[in-house]
């Protein structure tokens, strides 16, 4: 079993939950609006973590080599990774058979035929009354089995 840790949206803030959430995890994407090159380099310290900007990550130094999408390999699954699911379609590949993206801060795990989207919410300061979570990814070559991991209570 090969663990995947999704987050996004951490706005500048990694909180120590997340990081505890994320322990064992063998790879980490974040999906964007970081927030602080810290936030990339306190994941890495847990797995090789991967990040895309996001809207809020625009235009600042530190954010300048992040790419605005990119595609993972989890296990055989080919996995897009882009901040705003607006951006999704054009991005589309044949082999296309997971789609990570944040933004949106709501959580969402959904087949889309073949295609499993995942938005695992939003894992920084709680917006409105959204939950704060974020999402754990146990993949084998047959199979991912995602889950929401809400960070806070209530």
């Amino acid at each position: 079993m090969y663990k995947v840790g999704v987050i996004s949206d951490t706005h500048g803030l990694l909180r120590p939950e997340a990081i505890a959430a994320l322990q064992g995890c063998e790879q980490i994407i974040h999906a964007g609006d970081i927030g602080g090159a810290g936030i990339i380099e306190q994941l890495a310290q847990i797995a090789p973590a991967y990040g895309v900007r996001g809207n809020n990550d625009q235009g600042v130094p530190w954010a300048q080599d992040l790419p605005d999408h990119l595609m993972v390999d989890m296990k055989g699954w080919s996995t897009l990774v882009v901040h705003d699911i607006a951006d999704v379609p054009a991005l589309l590949t044949p082999n296309t058979r997971v789609v990570v993206t944040g933004h949106s801060h709501k959580p969402l795990i959904e087949w889309r035929g073949a295609i499993l989207y995942i938005n695992p919410g939003s894992a920084g300061r709680r917006r409105f009354k959204l939950p704060v979570t974020l999402a754990v990814l146990e993949v084998t070559e047959a199979s991912v089995e995602p889950r929401l991991i809400s960070l806070l209570e209530g």
